[in-house]
């Protein structure tokens, strides 16, 4: 059985592992393709909410067979849920 190769722009959810949560985002972008390692497909991806890139391999994103209730990102921003605050004190940057 082949693995599927994505191409840059792809959206792809990542697995959950010992470095994100089961309930963290997941849904990253490809920015890029770098050489195989060990006979592995390697990624630079960045998550939405990110200013930087991760290095991942081909067997850290979740397959289709996985995936397939997980909703695909679209880059728009959610609607705050009922019962959550409006304003997220983290979020605010204070002028420099």
């Amino acid at each position: 059985m082949s693995r599927k190769t994505y191409a840059i722009g792809d959206h792809v959810l990542l697995r959950a592992g010992l470095s994100r949560a089961t309930t963290g985002e997941r849904a990253c972008r490809i920015v890029g393709v770098l050489p195989a390692d060990h006979g592995e497909v390697q990624y630079r991806v960045r998550l939405e909410g990110e200013n930087f890139e991760r290095r991942i391999v081909q067997s850290d994103i979740e397959t289709d067979d996985t995936a397939a209730g997980a909703p695909r990102a679209t880059g728009k921003r959610e609607a705050p849920r009922a019962g959550s605050p409006w304003l997220k004190p983290l979020t605010i940057r204070p002028a420099r």
